[in-house]
């Protein structure tokens, strides 16, 4: 999987964001990635601190940009381009400050064209990292949120599930006058669609099961009726695309069982790309799987942004970092 990434960062060259350049990890991982030579990597920190802190770990960093928001030439119109951003949400002066941290600095990075993808989270939390990303890089034309995916591998056998991050339930979006703008099936469906896009980024060719604790009706209440719905709906914003549901985990992954309780569905029994209705099944879902199935888990890959910016787990290691790194600029 990683050597098909790979080849086409080689074919179009790109540069990505390390926010945390100072962290031994990032540092290994970008020491790596400049041997490999086929992903430019840019360090935000202190230029005597990461240069240090590499030294120190005996990682050879030298050539790579490091750049320093304390000493950042363009500082001035980065505040400027900011301050419009935020559309009077935030004066110069606040823009300054948060432009002083790396998360802001390096997605400001990326939103002004100097870089194409961010990897953050090392020693951010995830809001720390998906805040700057929703403020200053937005979400895409037709989104209406961010959500993740999760690319699980195991040997030859790769499988998508989401979203296991972000959402931790669907709700109607309202005006005003209380009239409903966008549709928690609406947001569900635009989900599916969305990580059933990234599958396609890593060889897979999806068949998506929107998951319920209900098979075509058999059960009542819960999530049920928002998975049938999204269903209806995704199905709708990809017509070409193999989805179905509402179904069960047995009728997703098994012939037997999905076609005796999905008799003629596509995708029941045969289904690679799992869609959750809620981030309590994807989050614990995923971790099934990768804890007891075997499974190397990979992401959250953020979905739905104007631009790839991902975050990593503050557990990672340096290897997470590099293969994230890849999977990150590849999104480009």
């Amino acid at each position: 999987m990683f050597d098909r990434l790979i080849e086409k960062l080689k074919e179009t060259p790109r540069k990505i964001v390390f926010t945390e350049g100072h962290d031994a990890r990032i540092l290994e991982a970008a020491a790596r990635l400049k041997q490999e030579g086929f992903l430019t990597p840019i360090l935000v920190g202190n230029v005597d601190v990461v240069t240090g802190k590499a030294r120190e770990c005996g990682f050879d960093i030298e050539g790579l940009e490091i750049l320093d928001p304390a000493t950042y030439p363009e500082m001035d119109k980065m505040v400027e381009t900011m301050v419009a951003l935020r559309k009077g949400k935030m004066t110069a002066e606040q823009c300054r400050d948060a432009l002083a941290k790396g998360n802001y600095f390096g997605t400001m990075l990326v939103k002004m064209g100097y870089a194409d993808s961010l990897l953050g989270g090392a020693t951010y939390s995830t809001a720390d990292t998906v805040r700057p990303a929703l403020q200053l890089v937005k979400t895409k034309p037709g989104a209406h949120l961010v959500s993740s995916c999760f690319i699980l591998v195991r040997g030859e056998e790769k499988i998508a599930m989401g979203d296991c991050a972000i959402n931790i339930s669907y709700e109607d979006t309202l005006d005003k006058e209380g009239n409903v703008v966008v549709s928690a099936a609406d947001k569900l469906a635009e989900v599916a669609v969305e990580v059933a896009n990234c599958a396609k980024l890593f060889g897979i060719d999806p068949k998506v099961a929107m998951l319920s604790f209900s098979t075509k009706g058999s059960g009542k209440g819960g999530t049920v009726s928002l998975s049938q719905a999204a269903t209806a709906k995704a199905k709708e914003l990809a017509p070409d695309l193999a989805l179905d549901g509402e179904m069960q985990f047995d009728a997703a992954v098994s012939p037997v069982v999905g076609q005796l309780k999905f008799p003629g569905s596509p995708v029941a029994g045969y289904a690679n790309t799992f869609v959750f209705p809620c981030i309590e099944a994807g989050n614990i879902g995923y971790k099934i799987a990768q804890r007891l199935g075997g499974y190397e888990a990979y992401g959250p890959i953020l979905l739905g942004l104007n631009a790839p910016i991902n975050d990593l787990s503050r557990g990672c290691n340096a290897d997470e970092v590099y293969k994230m790194a890849i999977i990150t600029a590849a999104q480009a």
